[in-house]
């Protein structure tokens, strides 16, 4: 990685912000890093449309991303206040290619030590590593927010993103049946898998 880093207010968990940084993927392509901006509303609209329509992986059908212009703004806005969220942008030649994130379960402390992570890419970028480089982002920024384990949910026989999830230290421990019907009539199983971060996990990879 070349230069880049966070921005964080040191009252209480802190706002975290992941400033532009620069690494390569698979294939030598310049990949930029950063947190998202209100100005990428239309951008990040554009993708979950796209990119539902490319994979059976996610659980929106297209149509069913219905956000505004000005909603996803908002939405935007209220991860860049929120001390337990965090949304990362992959970019290639100034375009957004997919994105990452870090959220808090709720607002209970009992829940305050667990967050949930997702990631997405367009189709065509998959297997160049950049999920990878932004689950390694993210998870460094996970604990930093003073999380202590990251959680997420992945379909069974999505068995790319399940290796890769193995090969960051995530675990799985559990798996729901059914969890999703596709309109052809079949299931999808999910796995929920967890990874612990700091000292406790850094020997689980």
């Amino acid at each position: 990685m070349e230069e880049g880093g966070t921005d964080r207010d040191r009252k209480g968990r802190g706002i975290m912000r992941i400033e532009p940084v620069k690494v390569k993927d698979k294939l030598g392509r310049d990949v930029i890093l950063r947190s998202a901006e209100e100005e990428d509303a239309g951008d990040l609209i554009r993708f979950m449309k796209v990119a539902a329509g490319e994979t059976e992986f996610l659980i929106r059908e297209p149509e069913e991303f219905q956000m505004s212009l000005e909603e996803e703004r908002r939405f935007v806005r209220s991860c860049m206040d929120d001390p337990g969220a965090l949304m990362i942008l992959g970019v290639v030649d100034n375009c957004h290619v997919g994105n990452c994130s870090v959220m808090g379960l709720g607002p209970y402390r009992r829940y305050g030590h667990r967050c949930q992570m997702a990631v997405a890419l367009y189709r065509e970028y998959w297997g160049a590593g950049i999920g990878k480089l932004m689950m390694e982002t993210a998870l460094s920024a996970a604990e930093a927010m003073g999380y202590e384990q990251a959680e997420l949910e992945v379909v069974s026989h999505n068995t790319g993103a399940v290796r890769l999830y193995q090969k960051l230290g995530f675990r799985e421990y559990g798996c729901f049946p059914r969890n999703m019907k596709y309109r052809d009539g079949r299931y999808a199983d999910a796995c929920w898998m967890m990874k612990r971060l700091g000292a406790e996990g850094a020997g689980e990879r």
